[in-house]
C-alpha cells in the first residue's frame, strides 16, 4: 500500500489535552498522550463544565496575552490564565476560565516553532513584525501592522497557500475574520466569516484581493478588520493543508441520519465545522479525547461560553468523518459546511501501514 502522509506522528505538531483544574497558581499541564514532546505555539482552552469563555493564547504575542473566541474584544493581558508555554505543555494560574478546582477542561494545541527565515517576493511584500511558522505542519502565527493600503502583501512563511486563516485586530474592538479556501467556489477571497458569531458567510471584497493567498503572501484590502489605517497590530493564524495531517474542505448536508461521508485521508484528532448558509449556527468542535467515540462524541461550540454538549451527531472514522443527524450545525439538507481537520493518525503511514479503525 502506497504511503499517504508527510507526517507519521501528528502528535509532534498537534495535541488534544484534557485536564482537571485544581484552582491553584502554577498548575502545570503536561502532554500525556504520546512519547513525543511538543512545546505549543497556539493554545485554545475551553472549560467543559461551566459557562466560561474559550480563551486563545499564542507564543508570538506571549503567554498571559488572551483573546476571546466569543467576542470582538481586543487582546487583554491576563496574568491569572496561561502564564507560560513549556517544553511539553503549558502552565495555568487560578482564573476560572482555565483552572477551576475539579472542573474539566480541554486544550487544543498547535506547534510551529521556527522564528526566523520568512522570505518575501520583493518590495511589495511585508515581513511580519513577529512570527512563528513551520512548513512541515503547515501552520504559522504572524503579527503584522495594518497600513490601510489596498493590495498589501504580508508574508506567511508556509511555502504553499494557506487554506484557512483566523485574523484579529488585537488592539481595539473589532470583529474576528475567517478566510477559508472553500468559502466560495470561484472567489473565496470575496467572502469571510466572523468566528465569534453565528451568522452566514459575508460578501466583502475589501478584505482580501482577488488572489487572497499564494505560496508567499496573504494579500489584504483596506477593511479595518484585516488592514486598518491606524497602525494597529493584527494576529493571523494561518493553516495550509498537509497530506495525511490536515485538511480544509467543504461538504453539502443531506438532512438525514445517513449523512455524507467526508474523506480526509486520516483519522481526525480534531474537527471544526461551520454552516456557512444559515444564521444561528455555531462553530462546532469535536476531538478524539473527550469521553465517547463516534456517535457518542461530545461537542463544544468553539465560539460560545456554553458547556460541553452530548448530541450524538458525528462519526470520526479512520479516513474521515460522517454526520449522522439532521441538525443545522452539521447536516441540514442543501446547506454548505466548511471544516478544518487535524490528524490523530494518517490513513496510511510512510511505511505503508494503515491506521486502525475505531
Amino acid at each position: 500500500m502506497a504511503a499517504f502522509t508527510a507526517i507519521d506522528d501528528p502528535s509532534a505538531y498537534f495535541k488534544v489535552q484534557l485536564y482537571t483544574g485544581n484552582g491553584s497558581a502554577n498548575h502545570a499541564i503536561t502532554f500525556n498522550d504520546t512519547d513525543t514532546d511538543m512545546q505549543p505555539d497556539f493554545v485554545w482552552i475551553k472549560n467543559r463544565d461551566a459557562t466560561d469563555i474559550p480563551c486563545l493564547f499564542n507564543a508570538v504575542n506571549g503567554a498571559t496575552k488572551r483573546l476571546d473566541a466569543t467576542s470582538n474584544a481586543a487582546e487583554v493581558t491576563d496574568t491569572d490564565t496561561l502564564d507560560s508555554f513549556t517544553s511539553d505543555g503549558f502552565q495555568v494560574d487560578a482564573d476560572v476560565k482555565v483552572n477551576t478546582n475539579t472542573e474539566k477542561y480541554v486544550a487544543w494545541c498547535w506547534k510551529a516553532g521556527t522564528t526566523s527565515g520568512i522570505t518575501t517576493n520583493g518590495s511589495t511584500d511585508t515581513t511580519p513584525s513577529a512570527y512563528t511558522f513551520n512548513q512541515t505542519s503547515g501552520f504559522s502565527c504572524i503579527k503584522y501592522v495594518g497600513n490601510g493600503v489596498d493590495d498589501t502583501q504580508v508574508a506567511h512563511g508556509l511555502g504553499v497557500a494557506p487554506h484557512f486563516i483566523l485574523i484579529k485586530n488585537i488592539e481595539v474592538t473589532a470583529d474576528w475574520c475567517a478566510y477559508h479556501q472553500k468559502m466560495d467556489a470561484t472567489a473565496p477571497g470575496d467572502y469571510y466569516m466572523v468566528p465569534s458569531g453565528t451568522g452566514v458567510r459575508i460578501n466583502n471584497s475589501a478584505l482580501f484581493s482577488d488572489a487572497a493567498t499564494d505560496s508567499v503572501n496573504i494579500t489584504y484590502g483596506t477593511d479595518a478588520q484585516v488592514n486598518g489605517t491606524l497602525g494597529h497590530d493584527y494576529i493571523a493564524y494561518c493553516f495550509a493543508p498537509v497530506q495525511g495531517y490536515s485538511k480544509f474542505g467543504s461538504y453539502e448536508g443531506n438532512g438525514n441520519a445517513d449523512g455524507p461521508f467526508v474523506y480526509t485521508g486520516f483519522r481526525p484528532a480534531f474537527l471544526l465545522i461551520k454552516n456557512i448558509d444559515q444564521t444561528g449556527t455555531y462553530w462546532i468542535g469535536y476531538d478524539n479525547k473527550r469521553p465517547g467515540y463516534n456517535v457518542d462524541n461530545g461537542f463544544l461550540e468553539m465560539n460560545y461560553a456554553g458547556t460541553e454538549g452530548t448530541t450524538k451527531d458525528i462519526i470520526l472514522a479512520s479516513n474521515g468523518f460522517k454526520p449522522v443527524l439532521s441538525i443545522n450545525d452539521t447536516n441540514q439538507s442543501g446547506k454548505t459546511y466548511i471544516y478544518a481537520a487535524f490528524a490523530e493518525a494518517p490513513f496510511v503511514n510512510s511505511n505503508g501501514v494503515p491506521c486502525n479503525a475505531r
